[in-house]
């Protein structure tokens, strides 16, 4: 257990109580407060997470050390997009989510080790891999929060004058950027799995390969079907919460199972 790990936890706390006890304040949160609180879990998130994943000979890929990495990509990329553009009403959930994986790595830790640095193309394949989940999973909570915004608008539009949500189309046109970028470097990530792994489709493998592949296309339908048919709105948003799911499923279902479930 580490205490940069939870000290972490704790700051990722306070900065998510501090912005969703403000959200629908017609001031919003405190801006200068809470990206310093969430900017010091995110360095103490990364510290912690490098002394877990290299601590010993190799590295610790555990399900639960790629949870966090993943959860610190996504924590990372959300704190420094709030400089720019209105994400409040994500980033509690974000920073929520960082704290769980934070406290479940350091409480129940697992070890995975592997060796990486003995294959640049494994290294290429776990990258892209992990960048393309991270990119989808954010358009997944602008998915999420298209979604609540044509609710709220639908219900009690006034209640948007003074709230910090940001313009729907704004957030729809963020959530397609997410799809295309994420999903090219899904395209690549696939790609160079064939390339660089012995078999794709080998028993341990073949689950992941055929998820996210099916992910795949649910995103490439998607993009096609904007594009061509102007496709916008709740479908959009079921549809990429649909292509996240399987591709969490693809990248950490069989491994939940085995480390988590069944110890291998």
């Amino acid at each position: 257990m580490h205490w940069l790990g939870i000290l972490a936890s704790v700051l990722y706390i306070v900065a998510a109580a501090q912005i969703a006890a403000r959200l629908f304040h017609h001031e919003g949160p405190s801006r200068k407060l809470t990206t310093a609180v969430a900017s010091l879990a995110v360095v103490l998130h990364l510290f912690a997470l490098i002394d877990a994943i290299f601590a010993s000979p190799g590295q610790n890929m555990s399900i639960t050390n790629v949870a966090c990495l993943v959860a610190w990509m996504i924590a990372l990329a959300m704190t420094i997009a709030s400089f720019n553009m209105a994400n409040a009403i994500m980033l509690p959930v974000v920073y929520g989510f960082a704290a769980l994986i934070l406290l479940i790595t350091q409480f129940l830790p697992d070890t995975y080790l592997m060796h990486i640095e003995m294959q640049p193309g494994l290294i290429a394949h776990i990258t892209l891999a992990l960048f393309a989940y991270g990119c989808l999973m954010i358009g997944m909570l602008y998915a999420l929060q298209l979604g609540y915004i044509n609710f709220r608008l639908k219900q009690r539009p006034k209640t948007l004058l003074h709230s910090s949500l940001p313009p729907l189309m704004i957030v729809e046109r963020i959530l397609f950027k997410l799809l295309l970028v994420g999903t090219v470097l899904l395209t690549l990530s696939l790609i160079s799995g064939f390339v660089f792994l012995e078999d794709m489709f080998a028993q341990h493998q073949a689950h992941k390969t055929v998820l996210s592949i099916v992910a795949w296309l649910v995103f490439v339908i998607l993009l096609a079907g904007h594009h061509r048919l102007g496709w916008r709105g709740k479908p959009v948003a079921i549809a990429t919460i649909v292509g996240a799911l399987l591709l969490t499923l693809a990248y950490f279902g069989s491994r939940f199972v085995k480390e988590v479930l069944l110890g291998m």
